[in-house]
């Protein structure tokens, strides 16, 4: 308390007085597993940040380690007119599948959530929920990858938040990411504005989260190489807004799939949407598994999928548009829209028949992201 009373010149005084001298550098992480002392507040849970999080996530803004993030508005008005602001939390177990890991996911999935609205994704926040016991070297695997995935990404994280709850009452490791994105002018997807006419199209392969998420917690014994489709989709959108800026609407297929995304957009503009089974992507391995669980693909969650009504004279320039990208190689047009049914999604099948392709009803997986 006393060493509080003194600065500059005086603090030098009073600690060659008492033979003492300040730490330099880092202090040295040497724990191996989380403990309820790594959220009380104190020296511990600095430790933590420090070297976990910090030294990571390292950038100017969040090495203030303000409990905010201080960002320039001239900036963010040079690149549009509005703001995009959207937060998500990530349950997802187990935390690491093939083709990604609860960090990425958490990283990427709020970067879509920002770029379907137009914007160009800019500032995360990272909050976690740790239980105790967690081991240390899981955490720093999951931030290393939470750091690659932001730089992939273009985005930085700024400002976070770390909690620890005792042993039992969580499941390892939660996250929340907030993101700030700015929407360029002009740019203004809402389903709302899907009009009779427009088309439909999807950039890839659908259900291959689900499906991965499935295999990897070993419940079945089932050996397939499915990969999660975890990706960042703003330069996919970023290539579909240069020849398209007046798409009708966006929005990444991820809890319910695409089924859900066009139930929603059919219900909000009140239009009818007609899909084309034969034109749908979905590998043989994701139907194979369905098949024999009694899933339907149209309803597994994607992370890396995105959605796209356009009006149809666009339709040609933005396929082949999103095909020139890498996260949109294997894109097609699955459908149309219609005025009638109105908030009705169909699904015309191979065998020529039609049928009602309704809301999910319940929960296909719990905790797939």
């Amino acid at each position: 308390m006393l060493a509080q009373s003194f600065g500059g010149e005086n603090l030098d005084f009073f600690m060659d007085i008492y033979g003492l001298k300040m730490r330099q550098g880092k202090k040295q992480f040497r724990e191996r597993t989380v403990t309820l002392a790594h959220g009380s507040g104190g020296s511990a849970m600095r430790d933590l940040i420090d070297d976990v999080f910090v030294g990571s996530f390292d950038n100017a803004t969040l090495s203030l380690l303000e409990d905010q993030a201080r960002i320039d508005l001239g900036s963010l008005m040079l690149l549009g007119d509005r703001l995009a602001f959207t937060t998500d939390s990530y349950v997802v177990t187990p935390l690491f599948f093939p083709g990604g890991d609860i960090g990425s996911l958490a990283v990427n999935g709020t970067v879509n959530d920002l770029c379907v609205s137009g914007a160009k994704p800019l500032f995360l926040s990272c909050g976690v929920i740790l239980e105790e016991g967690l081991e240390i070297d899981i955490l720093r695997r999951v931030v290393d990858s939470m750091k690659s995935a932001a730089l992939a990404a273009g985005v930085q994280i700024v400002t976070g938040d770390t909690k620890v709850v005792p042993r039992g009452s969580a499941d390892k490791l939660f996250i929340n990411t907030t993101g700030i994105g700015v929407i360029k002018t002009g740019v203004s997807p809402a389903a709302i504005a899907i009009q009779p006419g427009d088309i439909i199209l999807v950039n890839g392969f659908l259900g291959d989260h689900g499906a991965a998420i499935l295999v990897a917690r070993g419940e079945l014994s089932l050996d397939t190489d499915i990969q999660s489709d975890c990706q960042p989709l703003n330069g996919l959108v970023d290539a579909i807004v240069s020849v398209c800026p007046n798409v009708r609407a966006m929005r990444d297929a991820t809890r319910g799939g695409l089924a859900t995304v066009l139930n929603e957009f059919a219900q909000s503009a009140n239009v009818g949407i007609r899909l084309h089974e034969s034109a749908i992507p979905v590998k043989k391995e994701v139907v194979g598994m369905c098949e024999l669980l009694g899933f339907d693909p149209l309803y597994l969650a994607n992370e890396g999928k995105l959605v796209v009504v356009v009006p149809p004279d666009s339709a040609d320039e933005v396929l082949a548009a999103m095909r020139s990208h890498s996260a949109g190689k294997d894109s097609r047009i699955v459908g149309e829209v219609m005025a009638n049914p109105a908030g009705v999604v169909l699904l015309k099948t191979d065998f020529g028949t039609e049928r009602i392709v309704d809301m999910l009803v319940g929960e296909q997986l719990p905790r797939i992201c």
